[in-house]
């Protein structure tokens, strides 16, 4: 059976999202990043990065989520696109990877938990967030997805961080960019999208951003014990 490695977030639920899609069998295990369980070494020996979402698969492990959405989407023949697209699949994967994630998520962390307000950081990485909505914005002029024309997990995975577009840029979110927008809500109206952003709704996961929370969350802000 699959086990799931879960805290609801925009990169695990990139991963419920597929798996809502797909139909894909299998066990949610929760790890409350609040509370520090994704430190354990338990939870370690499957992701050493510390971080969900990440899978276990008769005894292979994967993380990171775009490589999870990879193998699953490989390993089940769904969502991987039409082969002659298997470039742009891979090119817009990566820029999930190592753009529209990285800076979305270091503009939410200086623009909402940093202890110090440094204008410099706030507006380099809410400006770079706003450059990579920009350029999907403009990609998907006269598109329904972001490759070739089947949805695939390229529109998965963008979907993860694209979700959190207010909490990311504002309270304007997605209305400067109405092709983004328009792709959003296209989406959203699956009904897998429900189906995933049920998934742990029955779980207590911890809520409140307190002082264990920020330790267990940024642990490199603070001295090692």
């Amino acid at each position: 059976m699959l086990k799931f490695f879960f805290h609801p977030g925009p990169n695990p639920m990139k991963v419920a999202l597929f798996l809502a899609e797909t139909g894909l069998p299998f066990e949610l295990v929760p790890v409350d990043t609040l509370k520090g369980e994704q430190h354990t070494a338990e939870f370690k020996a499957i992701n050493p990065n510390a971080k969900t979402p990440a899978i276990e698969d008769n005894g292979v492990r994967v993380f990171d989520s775009n490589a999870i959405l990879l193998y699953l989407a490989e390993k089940s023949g769904q969502l991987l696109g039409k082969a002659e697209d298997r470039g742009e699949l891979l090119s817009w994967l990566m820029f999930v990877a190592t753009g529209l994630g990285p800076f979305s998520g270091q503009c939410v962390h200086f623009r909402h938990h940093a202890p110090e307000k440094i204008a410099y950081a706030t507006n380099r990485y809410l400006r770079e967030a706003q450059r990579h909505y920009e350029v999907l914005n403009e990609h998907l002029a006269g598109r329904q997805y972001l490759v070739g024309n089947e949805y695939t997990i390229a529109d998965v995975s963008a979907w993860g961080w694209i979700d959190k577009a207010t909490v990311v840029l504002g309270e304007e979110g997605l209305t400067p960019y109405p092709h983004l927008q328009r792709w959003f809500e296209s989406i959203s109206s699956r009904p897998a999208v429900e189906t995933a952003r049920n998934l742990g709704k029955d779980i207590a996961f911890k809520g409140e951003f307190d002082e264990e929370a920020k330790r267990a969350f940024f642990p490199q802000n603070f001295p090692k014990a």
